[in-house]
């Protein structure tokens, strides 16, 4: 008599409901909506069904988790995190991991390792200059519109990404006094957030600070994917 053969199993396959319970312990405030919404920015890409159901494998959850210790943990944007992940696909280590996270074996360069690890550059003016291609007066009106700022002359990377494109809108015959309804509109949508999350940062303990910073970026991530929508369907008729 032929013995029993153990059951072989593929893969093992998760609902959305399921990821969300696996991440919840570590990542309370975790939604289906984030979920998709990391999916939309290629941060993840789950299999689907014929009939379009998406399929996690445990690698998605593993990458899900990877990303979110990086949102939290050292304050990454998601752009900075898919360029970690994109290196990470490529067969490159990055190192010092958030704990908890294992990824393929890898290494990546010293700029994006520096990126990833979350080190704060302050900028010279004349570094500012060299690595965005602004000029002086570019950089003066930037200044002096409250586009960028300085702390004891030294620029942060967000200056830096302010200046960038500056340059390039500037090649378009856009300056720095057209562009002041940018810094309005980011200030009401700072606004906006820091309404929302105002009940946890109210909580000084560190769980609900992590919560709220979580909070605040996934809310700005939605308010920029609204904004760029709202544009391109104005953009879109244009062609009508």
């Amino acid at each position: 008599m032929a013995l029993p053969q153990p059951e072989r199993r593929g893969p093992q396959v998760l609902n959305i409901g399921e990821v969300l319970a696996q991440l919840s312990d570590d990542f309370p405030t975790m939604t289906a909506s984030k979920i998709r919404f990391l999916e939309e920015k290629g941060l993840i890409n789950p299999k689907r069904t014929p009939a379009g159901y998406r399929q996690y494998a445990e690698s998605d959850v593993e990458r899900l988790r990877f990303v979110l210790a990086l949102q939290r943990d050292q304050y990454l944007p998601l752009k900075v995190i898919k360029d970690y992940l994109d290196a990470i696909d490529r067969g490159e280590r990055p190192e010092n991991l958030p704990p908890g996270v294992s990824v393929s074996p890898r290494i990546v360069s010293d700029e994006l390792a520096a990126e990833l690890q979350g080190r704060a550059r302050a900028l010279s003016e004349e570094q500012l200059r060299t690595e965005s291609g602004a000029s002086v007066p570019l950089l003066q009106s930037l200044l002096s519109y409250g586009l960028i700022s300085h702390v004891n002359g030294k620029f942060d990377e967000h200056a830096l990404q302010v200046a960038r494109a500056c340059v390039q809108l500037e090649s378009h015959g856009l300056e720095p006094r057209h562009l002041r309804p940018f810094q309005a509109a980011a200030e009401r949508e700072f606004g906006l957030v820091e309404r929302v999350v105002a009940p946890l940062t109210s909580r000084k303990d560190a769980a609900s600070q992590s919560r709220a910073a979580e909070a605040a970026r996934e809310i700005s991530e939605l308010c920029l994917s609204l904004h760029r929508a709202l544009v391109q369907d104005r953009i879109s008729r244009m062609d009508a």
